[in-house]
């Protein structure tokens, strides 16, 4: 066996297809954000303002998620020094999840190192805690929570996308009396489209089965404590289990779910993903649980975010550019072509100064490549006009399709 050409096929097959990734090397500027450094390849640098990041409400420069790190840096050192069974829960872990806790308004909570292994370590440990468990996940749920589901071994079926109809054939088709967890998200990432929670949990209610909630994309920037979409409409009590993160709109790291102590305390207990896990830095709980706190009474800021979305998407609108709008604060930029994608995001770094990764398939159906904008209540109304005025130009000299320009 040659390794070595394997591997160059398998390289040489993403730069055919135009979706090979690369990294951009950038440093973010305390204070500063959303601008930061672009270290290129040859050592130059240019000042970028990122619009692509998932730190969609700017806390990871937070002076009270700094300060609060500081603190716990200094007091602690900086690592927690093992797994959470063995010398790695601190008083930082346990208020992180009280915090929480309260903030969805469960019994409990648990934390993990990322919300990807949240959600695989869940989801994989329910089949050993209901015998004969069937999980019925969304089309559209994150890798995560396939990965989850796949490791678990359990039954499973899948349902189309947000398709209520297909959902309750597939749990009509399942004999009573089998316990079910049905797997879905609040907001998905790719076309910032919602999730009909209401629905699903009547369905749930029906057919006795628990809710399984991935809110990664809305935890801290939806409803009146930023606990996600379910505690805008007034459902969180309908839901079993809750999936968050700590990444993206609280500025730090980690993941975590809410639920029940029984369940909290049944996944801590047989997960693998969870006992033999090296716990976060004290410093990162820390930073987290200020974000949590902080958060829990700013909506102004949420506010701020969603304006920038609307705002953003109007000027879109306005130049013709074709994007998907679902009513969320992720705005999506239709290009439909990998090579295309790729040159857009290249010309916008290089010549205009702003960085946007471009999003493919397998991430995104062929044919659906796509630029991914996340607007923040920090990115300036220039910031703004630079943007959409390299768009406008860009698609121009791509001589992209546009949509019905509008005054």
């Amino acid at each position: 066996m040659d390794y070595n050409a394997a591997l160059d096929a398998a390289i040489n097959r993403l730069h055919e297809e135009g979706r090979y990734r690369t990294f951009i090397d950038i440093q973010r500027i305390r204070g500063a954000f959303p601008k930061a450094m672009w270290r290129r390849p040859d050592g130059t640098e240019k000042e970028i303002v990122v619009w692509c990041g998932n730190d969609y409400l700017g806390m990871g420069q937070h002076p009270a998620v700094l300060s609060a790190m500081h603190e716990a840096l200094d007091e602690t050192g900086a690592g927690s020094g093992g797994t959470r069974n063995i010398s790695g829960t601190t008083v930082y872990h346990k208020a992180l999840e009280a915090e929480l806790a309260d903030l969805h308004q469960k019994e409990a909570a648990l934390v993990f190192t990322s919300a990807f292994i949240a959600n695989e370590a869940t989801l994989s440990t329910l089949p050993r805690l209901f015998k004969d468990i069937v999980i019925v996940s969304d089309g559209l749920n994150h890798a995560s929570m396939i990965e989850g589901i796949r490791h678990g071994r359990a039954e499973k079926h899948i349902f189309r996308h947000n398709d209520l109809a297909h959902l309750r054939e597939i749990l009509e088709g399942i004999e009573p009396g089998r316990p079910i967890v049905i797997a879905f998200e609040s907001v998905y990432s790719m076309d910032g489209d919602f999730g009909p929670i209401r629905e699903i949990c009547d369905l749930a209610d029906e057919f006795g089965a628990l809710t399984y909630i991935d809110e990664v994309h809305a935890v801290g920037m939806y409803g009146p404590r930023g606990a996600g979409v379910a505690e805008a409409q007034g459902l969180m009590d309908r839901i079993d289990i809750i999936n968050g993160t700590l990444a993206k709109a609280y500025g730090v790291m980690g993941g975590y779910i809410a639920a029940s102590a029984k369940m909290c305390d049944a996944i801590r207990s047989y997960a693998p993903g969870f006992i033999f896990t090296t716990s976060l830095p004290p410093a990162v709980a820390a930073g987290a649980a200020a974000s949590v706190r902080h958060l829990k009474g700013d909506q102004r800021l949420r506010e701020m975010h969603q304006t920038a979305a609307r705002t953003l998407k109007a000027r879109l609108k306005a130049i013709g550019l074709p994007f998907i709008d679902h009513g969320s604060h992720i705005v999506p930029v239709i290009v439909g072509d990998p090579v295309h994608t790729k040159k857009l995001s290249d010309m916008l770094l290089e010549e205009y100064g702003i960085y946007v990764q471009p999003i493919n398939f397998p991430t995104v159906p062929r044919g659906t490549e796509r630029l991914r904008f996340t607007p923040s209540p920090v990115h300036t109304p220039k910031m703004m006009d630079d943007l959409v005025g390299a768009l406008d130009r860009l698609w121009g000299h791509c001589a992209l399709n546009r949509a019905e320009k509008t005054a």
